[in-house]
């Protein structure tokens, strides 16, 4: 079924007339979705993408999982997996926007770096930042999904992971799905033992950064991390 405008216009007709900043949301979603299902007709079951991403909107998209989507009439396993491209696609975009080497010159640099990948994460999940001296991005691995926790979360696969990418400075970064950004016990415990452990193998924690929605904190520039 085509997916029509009340003027009768077709969203990809819209975009090859006035090109894809004309469209809405739901425009653009219906042309990736293109195609309709049992009397929806693909801006419905755009229109039903956004109703269930809430109030992230379009962004929500990075909040939905493939079984949220699926649930969806009409959206089976390869459109979900198309919007789930969008959405990784859209993140990866944004990244290549600061440019080929990516350098923190300060905590809010990182948070604004990986706020838009963390903060629509359903789960917690801690990232190791590898960074060179002038603090430059080497490598981002991810060392724990799940609730943070200083006993699950192993220094010598850190430090491991560190030398291999021949960090000199590292950085720590984990998301709260509550969109609170205040430490737990546990947070306190595991930037602790991870400092300690950087200062004997002279890779350095330079600071742990907690992700909340659209907002940051620093342990460094909290005075917890010296």
């Amino acid at each position: 079924m085509e997916e029509k405008l009340m003027n009768g216009e077709k969203p990809y007709d819209r975009f090859l007339k006035a090109g894809p900043a004309a469209l809405t949301d739901t425009e653009l979603l219906a042309i990736i979705i293109r195609t309709g299902h049992k009397g929806k007709d693909a801006l419905s079951l755009a229109r039903e993408v956004l109703q269930k991403a809430g109030a992230y909107g379009i962004a929500g998209l990075y909040h939905l999982s493939l079984d949220d989507l699926i649930q969806i009439k009409g959206i089976g396993e390869v459109k979900a997996v198309k919007l789930k491209c969008i959405a990784e696609l859209s993140n990866r975009i944004a990244k290549s926007k600061r440019g080929e080497k990516i350098v923190f010159h300060s905590p809010g640099d990182a948070a604004l770096y990986y706020m838009e990948q963390m903060r629509h994460l359903e789960r917690e999940q801690c990232l190791l930042a590898c960074l060179d001296g002038s603090m430059g991005l080497l490598q981002e691995h991810c060392i724990s999904i799940g609730t943070v926790n200083a006993s699950l979360i192993s220094s010598r696969e850190v430090f491991k992971t560190a030398i291999q990418a021949k960090a000199v400075n590292l950085m720590l970064l984990h998301n709260h799905p509550s969109g609170s950004i205040e430490p737990s016990s546990a947070d306190e415990e595991m930037t602790k033992k991870l400092f300690q452990a950087s200062m004997i193998m002279d890779i350095p924690l330079i600071d742990h950064l907690i992700i909340g929605d659209n907002c940051y904190y620093s342990f460094r520039e909290n005075g917890k991390l010296q």
